[in-house]
């Protein structure tokens, strides 16, 4: 803790700060509550798109196993664009999905399988649940940075600030109250010495 003066400016000073302190905590608090509840919601459409992802991948291998034919899907189509948003959620600014835009190559129907069709849409579909898992990993990456940041603050103010404010002001007045009582002990001596003299004086 760092040395205070202890005078009746810095008394003022410190009672600003703990003001200051015990007003922006509770909007710090919320603001922390708000990041954790979105984490939470964050965390669980992200392991709802995971689990999409490992369902869709699984039946897919499933039914191009069934056909075991080698065509190059992927080369039939291309990302052109991903289509996004953006939002702000407690101060933080982040991407939301706002969906996909594909390039389909033109592709010989009769040279080609009959399942092809059905595998470039359902390349299309995992391409889609991957971005968004991206996605809402990046949101939760920005979040919980914001989080720990706004955490911090919180501890900061509650364990530090606060107790240090109070502290100090209490230091303060006990300073400023001795130094009343000293003055007024020694008024009261100076003025029983001048009554004394003039007692004398008058003898």
């Amino acid at each position: 803790m760092a040395k205070i003066r202890l005078t009746k400016s810095e008394l003022k000073k410190q009672k600003r700060g703990l003001k200051r302190y015990t007003q922006y905590l509770p909007t710090l608090q919320l603001k922390k509550q708000q990041l954790q509840m979105e984490v939470n919601k964050i965390q669980s459409a992200l392991e709802r798109e995971r689990d999409a992802i490992g369902k869709y991948r699984e039946a897919m291998y499933k039914w191009i196993d069934v056909f075991g034919e080698e065509v190059a899907i992927r080369g039939i189509f291309r990302v052109k664009k991903i289509r996004t948003t953006g939002e702000n959620i407690a101060g933080v600014d982040i991407p939301v999905f706002e969906g996909i835009d594909f390039e389909i190559e033109k592709y010989d129907y009769l040279r080609t399988p009959l399942w092809v069709d059905a595998g470039v849409r359902a390349l299309k579909d995992m391409v889609t649940l991957e971005v968004k898992a991206g996605i809402l990993a990046e949101q939760l990456e920005l979040i919980e940075q914001e989080l720990r940041t706004t955490s911090q603050r919180v501890n900061l103010f509650e364990k530090v600030k606060i107790p240090e404010s109070k502290e100090n002001i209490r230091k303060i007045n006990i300073f400023l109250g001795d130094l009343a009582t000293a003055e007024v002990v020694t008024g009261k001596i100076a003025k029983a010495k001048i009554q004394k003299k003039e007692a004398l004086a008058e003898a």
